[in-house]
């Protein structure tokens, strides 16, 4: 798609012409046109030439953003807040002169207030002079003559055709009311004077000019908000880098920086560009990314980006992606590209957008004939009708989409949550089915050791350093595991000769004289006797999602050690929060069923959906479909064709590019919780469009019969100031509403502004009542050694409303963590069943 700035557009119908002219041009497949950000997205094979053409045609401007050739970025003319200068200027002329039009009209007539004797009783000066003025004041706001009879002329009315309209008719028939006053008193016929002197409505004139630009300057402040979190990621761009050339420092503008420089970073200094440590360690602030303040540790061959702060330490870094290539401008062009499309929902108002302005003028032309076939005089019938031009506001239905959704964005933005399109942003709060893909997602992506059981009287130590001993040399994912308990408890690897990979899922090697092996139950069975109690731990473990690892020595066995791929910190705490916001949850995985459920249980997803090869995600998620509308989640290549098939993809930000490139919605902090985040961000940005709609709407339906009159028999009217002040503060309004998104509450604990639909309530809730019921602690007897820790251990994690169990034979207790509520009668009948007591449950 490709973006262009547009201008001369000042509401929605304007928009709405020039979206209908682009799109009648030869190649073009879809057009956008944002009035809030005055910019155009086109997608299409046409010429830029052409499309360019069009709009000059329509009325209106237009140029082609060359983002791309810029390395660095910069503040985009169209997000500058360049209107609200020229308007305070404008209405600050406009407010002296129209005081003192005031003065002579209404203030010396209705308040008694003392003018120059010159014009007491002089009915021709006094009114030269209100023309003077109002005409003085109707210069200073040209603007809106020129556009509004400009886009008449063209046959595209907009707002400035009605306020223009309206003004000039006041302006118009004052003057000729002037004419017919002056007339009167060369004639001497004080009937008349009398009669005209009241017809005059140059105050009327100048107060509609004056209050639209009070309006249209208190609009073009909220827009100018609106753009805030764009314009303060686009200020994050650092200016200036240090790089390091024939082993010399030189601080140079970060566009000179190429792929492949080596720059150094020192405490306190920004990030110029996306590179890869080569030397040093650091703390680094991301927050301008992600939204996370905590700083984040970097050493040697980690990635950092651009923008990002050091907070401590020294880095010497390799550039990697600079200029547009760089995570901060791949985000700000996102974010652009979201403000340069459109919500479904805002073709409501589009549709009537395109026919509202000549509607509008229709009805006011029919409300100033009919007030004359009632008998009305012309001065009244045509305060009605002016009513009616300048009370309608098409700006109103305009903005109400396209400000919601240029702040639900940047509020996401600023807390690491990027949507691709204006259609992501809505859709996403509309979904029934969640579906989590499992390693990478819902797990960390890489096995753990998650228990350590030694066998009969043995300590953990030989059981440890035969494990790293075995393992030392082994290249497989498990091993490396188990290697991590080198650094972790300071084991001591001893060297080992003969070192062999044995079918059957088995390691062996000898170590001092002595035979070590290491593998699986079922290896391990086959080689030496395997204690029934051992067997029953293992499976207990196996059925957890874990994989247990038996050691030997000499024919001896040490013990177990379980490895699975860990569970992420967030990731039951994120699905419960999906679930609050009435959505299911669905686990996809390619593992056996075994290790899914375990997985399942642990995390408390509503289905889990095993044995999945990465082509039949995709087909999994077309028939979860049926169910509603479904976001799929996923950080892989493999999830790459499920986030395509799905509703709504959502990808991990430290996921594959191919996922990230798959989807509608990126996660850059890579929580799960950050999901729910989004599906709250959506519904109320959709909640606050729905009420932006409704206002502009009611405003109208409302405002436009009283303006005419229709309710005249109960003493209701508006004279043209009124609803001139009233179309004013209209798009006020619904801009200011779409500003309270800043205020969302996102996450639970968070802010101060929450709904039902969001989740966040039903979330406290369920953590008050389950405070005091989430732990309990188990005296227990009869535990002796190690050995009974595990078969405890094992009995009470093969419960699934156990999320964890830490059990000691010293303290003869275990300390039971849950993750839902459970009877203590389940939790002492599993212990028992493994021959020991307990004496009480606290």
């Amino acid at each position: 798609m490709k973006t262009y700035n547009v201008t001369g557009m000042s509401c929605a119908a304007c928009a709405a012409r020039v979206e209908k002219a682009v799109m009648e041009v030869e190649g073009v497949k879809e057009c956008s046109v944002s009035l809030l950000t005055n910019s155009m997205g086109v997608s299409g094979d046409a010429l830029p030439e052409s499309i360019i053409a069009a709009v000059e045609k329509a009325g209106y401007g237009a140029g082609e953003k060359n983002a791309a050739d810029k390395k660095t970025v910069e503040p985009s003319d169209s997000l500058k807040d360049t209107e609200t200068p020229k308007l305070k200027k404008r209405l600050c002329l406009s407010i002296g002169f129209l005081l003192i039009l005031m003065y002579f009209s209404m203030g010396h007539h209705m308040l008694g207030l003392p003018i120059p004797s010159f014009f007491e009783g002089n009915h021709v000066a006094l009114g030269l002079l209100q023309l003077i003025l109002s005409a003085i004041v109707m210069i200073i706001n040209q603007k809106f003559f020129i556009n509004g009879f400009k886009s008449l002329w063209n046959r595209a009315p907009n707002m400035d055709t009605l306020v223009a309209l309206g003004s000039m008719a006041s302006f118009v028939w004052s003057v000729y009311a002037l004419f017919m006053l002056t007339d009167a008193v060369i004639k001497g016929n004080a009937e008349a004077v009398k009669m005209y002197t009241g017809e005059f409505y140059f105050e009327s004139a100048a107060m509609i000019l004056t209050l639209i630009t009070v309006g249209k300057m208190l609009e073009a402040r909220s827009k100018g908000k609106t753009t805030s979190a764009l314009k303060s990621l686009i200020s994050l761009s650092p200016k200036e880098a240090v790089v390091i050339a024939d082993g010399v420092e030189r601080t140079v503008p970060v566009d000179k920086v190429k792929i492949g420089d080596v720059f150094i970073v020192r405490a306190g200094m920004s990030i110029p560009v996306d590179g890869t440590v080569i030397e040093g360690d650091a703390a680094v602030n991301e927050s301008c990314l992600t939204g996370e303040s905590v700083p984040v540790d970097k050493s040697v061959g980690d990635s950092v980006s651009a923008a990002t702060v050091s907070t401590s330490g020294y880095l010497k870094c390799r550039a990697a992606r600079v200029g547009q290539d760089t995570t901060l401008s791949q985000i700000i062009k996102m974010v652009q590209d979201t403000a340069a499309t459109k919500a479904p929902i805002a073709k409501i108002a589009d549709k009537v957008s395109g026919v509202f302005v000549p509607t509008v003028m229709a009805i006011s032309v029919l409300t100033t004939i009919i007030w004359l076939i009632l008998g009305n005089d012309l001065g009244y019938a045509l305060a009605r009708g002016i009513s009616v031009l300048v009370i309608s506001c098409p700006c109103a239905l305009g903005l109400a989409t396209p400000v919601a959704i240029m702040v639900g964005n940047g509020v996401g933005a600023k807390n690491g949550i990027l949507f691709k399109t204006a259609a992501s942003l809505e859709e996403l709060g509309k979904l029934k089915v969640i579906a989590l893909d499992k390693t990478g997602t819902i797990t960390k992506g890489e096995p753990e050791v998650t228990d350590i059981i030694p066998c009969g009287t043995n300590d953990d130590s030989e059981l440890l350093t035969a494990a790293v001993s075995v393992e030392a040399k082994s290249e497989h994912p498990l091993a490396k595991a188990i290697m991590k308990l080198k650094e972790q408890r300071s084991v001591d690897v001893l060297e080992s000769s003969d070192y062999q990979t044995l079918a059957g899922s088995g390691v062996s090697c000898d170590v001092n004289g002595d035979k070590l092996l290491g593998g699986s139950l079922s290896f391990i069975s086959g080689i030496t006797e395997v204690d029934a109690d051992v067997k029953i731990i293992a499976d207990d473990l196996a059925q957890n999602g874990k994989t247990p690892l038996l050691f030997v020595k000499n024919n001896r066995l040490l013990g177990i050690i379980a490895v699975a791929d860990a569970v992420k910190e967030d990731s039951r705490e994120a699905i419960a929060e999906m679930r609050c916001l009435n959505v299911k949850v669905i686990m996809l995985t390619g593992d056996n069923e075994r290790t899914a459920n375990a997985i399942g249980r642990l995390v408390g997803v509503d289905e889990v959906i095993s044995g999945v090869l990465p082509g039949g995600k995709a087909d999994a998620v077309k028939k979860l479909k049926e169910q509603g509308k479904v976001a799929m989640v996923g950080d892989g290549i493999n999830d790459a064709p499920a986030l395509t098939a799905a509703d709504t993809g959502i990808a991990i930000g430290a996921g594959a590019d191919v996922a990230i490139d798959a989807a509608d919605v990126v996660l850059m902090k890579s929580n799960l919780t950050d999901v729910a985040a989004a599906v709250r961000l959506s519904r109320m940005t959709l909640r606050n469009i729905k009420q932006n709609l409704f206002w502009a709407f009611c405003y109208n339906v409302i405002g436009i019969p009283i303006a005419a009159g229709a309710f005249v028999w109960a003493g209701l009217t508006l004279n043209p100031m009124i609803g001139a002040a009233a179309m004013s503060l209209s798009s006020f309004c619904v801009v200011t509403n779409a500003l309270r998104l800043n205020f969302v509450r996102l996450y639970p604990g968070k802010s101060n502004w929450a709904a039902d639909e969001t989740g966040i309530e039903n979330i406290e809730k369920l953590s008050k009542e389950r405070k005091n019921n989430m732990t309990k602690t188990m005296k227990i007897t009869g535990m002796m050694c190690p050995h009974c820790e595990g078969r405890v251990k094992a009995a009470l994690m093969s419960i699934p409303e156990v999320e964890y169990a830490e059990v000691s034979h010293k303290d003869d207790s275990a300390v039971v963590t849950l993750k839902a509520e459970l009877s203590d009668d389940v939790l002492v009948k599993a212990v028992e069943a493994q021959g020991y007591e307990v004496e009480g449950i606290a």
